[in-house]
């Protein structure tokens, strides 16, 4: 749809200036009109704020649910949209949220809703919160449904740090490894095997382990850039892959049939499956439509196709917990609390607790893994650092104590 700059003058004589998107000219009078608004000049825009709407800049979640809580209770307290945009505005300290919420407040201005000038900035706002946003003011409930929607924005922000924080401790001891077996190679092997050619001369047998350090070792020394260059493509390409939607399908396909790994996904999935077709429902936002959301929302490829499976059941007038009871990826639990909440009409309050109860399984789980990660880490590196260090010391002593005889 395109975009229309206009100056306008209000009832009260005042001049106001805005930004909004239009079907033509006339629509945008019309629009105008009805809100008290006499239009003096209206112009198409050229590629005005175009950048802001398709940047893939993003913010922080934090500052994410700082701003809907605030502006919850702004709504609530019954401030005007302008001034309680405007506010946000300067307590804002990202300086491209600022600027968004400035553009936001302009359209808002122009006559546009809140749920559309949210929807021009996908990066910061998901659809969810987009459809969330329309729902509650369609209904007449924007406090209502911004505080559920800072909650849920909560919930995923701390699921996410428990995950990051999880893998954290493995890929920062992983990265150092990497680094301190490249140096050893490169570095003090060569060294090492020196001193013991000096002490037993070329043709000195050497255990095993040793040599094959050793020769690890020289070949390290030689290949060392080429090495580099091909993790570095392998990581490229298969991060390139997973990235694809072919390769994606694969990927979530993996993670679904690999041990624990499993559990871990399952649990989020569902979690996030329950939260937000429950704020959906909650909204007033339609079954198929909170399907439809919902499904693009999970992280998951092949459960995603999964409940787009349930949804076309749903349309042809099954209940939702039927097709779920059927799921291979969501246990009985699921549809048969979703069944119990079909029947009473509260889905949405019975998919809560259904969404709190696996969002503590996963911090369980979570925990479980740290528990078990750093220990099995601490083992695997000792044996490594063994195993060195006998490959290297054995031979010297005794190549040593045959020289002393």
């Amino acid at each position: 749809m395109p975009k229309f700059t206009y100056t306008a003058t209000t009832r009260d004589g005042k001049t106001i200036h805005g930004q909004v998107e239009a079907s033509s000219k006339a629509a945008l009078t019309d629009t105008l009109h009805k809100q008290g608004i006499h239009p003096v000049i209206i112009k198409q825009a050229v590629g005005l704020n175009f950048k802001f709407g398709n940047s893939k800049k993003k913010i922080k979640l934090r500052d994410l649910v700082l701003f809907t809580r605030q502006l919850s209770t702004m709504v609530s307290a019954g401030v005007p949209l302008t001034r309680a945009f405007t506010t946000l505005q300067e307590q804002s300290d990202d300086k491209y949220f600022k600027t968004v919420i400035a553009n936001i407040t302009k359209d808002i201005e122009g006559g546009a809703s809140i749920g559309d000038a949210f929807a021009k900035y996908p990066n910061i706002f998901s659809e969810i919160y987009i459809n969330m946003v329309k729902a509650g003011e369609a209904g007449g409930i924007l406090d209502e449904i911004l505080k559920r929607l800072a909650t849920q924005v909560e919930k995923e922000a701390s699921m996410r740090k428990k995950i990051k924080g999880a893998m954290m401790y493995p890929m920062v001891v992983g990265s150092i490894t990497v680094v301190a077996f490249f140096g050893i190679m490169i570095f003090i092997m060569p060294r090492i095997a020196k001193i013991i050619t000096d002490l037993g001369g070329p043709d000195a047998k050497l255990p095993i382990y040793s040599q094959i350090m050793l020769d690890t070792s020289a070949f390290v020394q030689k290949n060392a850039v080429v090495m580099i260059v091909a993790i570095v493509i392998v990581v490229f390409l298969v991060l390139r892959y997973i990235r694809s939607p072919k390769g994606k399908i694969k990927y979530h396909l993996l993670l679904l049939n690999t041990p624990i790994v499993k559990d871990i996904i399952t649990k989020i999935a569902i979690a996030r499956f329950a939260r937000t077709f429950a704020s959906l429902m909650g909204a007033g936002v339609g079954v198929l439509e909170s399907l439809e959301v919902t499904a693009g929302a999970i992280g998951n490829k092949i459960i995603e196709a999964e409940l787009k499976v349930a949804a076309k059941e749903v349309k042809n007038g099954k209940q939702l917990s039927e097709p779920l009871s059927q799921s291979k990826y969501f246990p009985p639990i699921v549809s048969q609390m979703l069944a119990i909440g079909e029947e009473t009409g509260q889905i949405d309050s019975i998919l809560l607790k259904v969404a709190d109860f696996y969002e503590e399984e996963v911090d369980t789980v979570i925990d479980g893994m740290t528990a078990i990660i750093e220990p099995v880490i601490i083992v695997v590196l000792g044996v490594v650092v063994g195993l060195i260090a006998a490959s290297v010391m054995g031979p010297i002593s005794s190549l040593s104590k045959n020289i002393g005889n």
